[in-house]
């Protein structure tokens, strides 16, 4: 599953909202589309019923917008929206990692190192889902291994902000979020170094933000099942 849903037990469900969320990150599906509750449906084979519980928990996790009399559509953020999601990301994983640093053993150092790996690996078998998935899973493991349930519950609502921001705004069609960055955020921690820690997470944070192109958001318009299917 996609790091931050709030997996739904039944398997059609979790399937539902996972080819959504892909759907938006690898930008085949534009924010402010619709999500007809029977086009879904039909697309995943799936009950009324069961996609409804998929587009309640992606509402959950902030990537779904349900409006009365309008139905489902992927939640649309704004300019203003996106400047205060990076700044507050920024403030949030800025004391992460100050934390990491002070309090980080070796079993947590050789987590990070297994994770960044693994994007290694993903990188070079050019698995864009894989890739997107473990970007976000990198920002995560590290405010969990600094044991902040509090940040932590705000910087996945602020990462689940920004993937839909970087759909919407931004120029490239991959995230530049990447393991050489994460490496250098994982050598600061080990080293014990705050200082460098700190900039190299806002240099890492000022990259991301740096490919949108915020005055003019050019998003791709995809039919629901040419978006949500995977490729044959």
């Amino acid at each position: 599953m996609p790091w931050f849903s709030t997996t739904p037990k039944h398997d059609v469900v979790r399937r539902i909202c996972e080819r959504i969320w892909l759907a938006v990150v690898q930008r085949s599906l534009r924010p402010g589309a619709r999500l007809k509750e029977e086009d879904l449906a039909e697309i995943f084979g799936a009950t009324r019923a069961r996609v409804r519980q998929a587009l309640t928990a992606l509402e959950q996790d902030g990537l779904v917008s349900l409006t009365p009399n309008r139905g489902a559509c992927i939640a649309e953020p704004g300019v203003e929206d996106a400047q205060d999601a990076f700044s507050a990301r920024l403030c949030i994983e800025e004391r992460l990692v100050l934390r990491l640093c002070r309090q980080a053993g070796p079993e947590d150092i050789a987590a990070l190192r297994d994770h960044i790996a693994r994007e290694r690996a993903a990188h070079q078998d050019a698995d864009s889902e894989a890739i997107i998935r473990l970007s976000g899973e990198f920002h995560m493991l590290i405010a969990r291994l600094a044991d902040a349930e509090l940040l932590s519950k705000i910087l996945r609502m602020l990462t689940i902000r920004t993937s839909l921001i970087t759909a919407m705004y931004q120029t490239q069609a991959t995230q530049t979020c990447g393991p050489d960055e994460h490496e250098r955020i994982v050598a600061a921690i080990e080293a014990r170094d705050e200082a460098a820690a700190a900039e190299a997470m806002r240099h890492h944070l000022a990259h991301l933000e740096s490919a949108l192109r915020l005055d003019e958001a050019r998003p791709p318009v995809t039919a629901l099942r040419e978006a949500l299917l995977p490729p044959r």
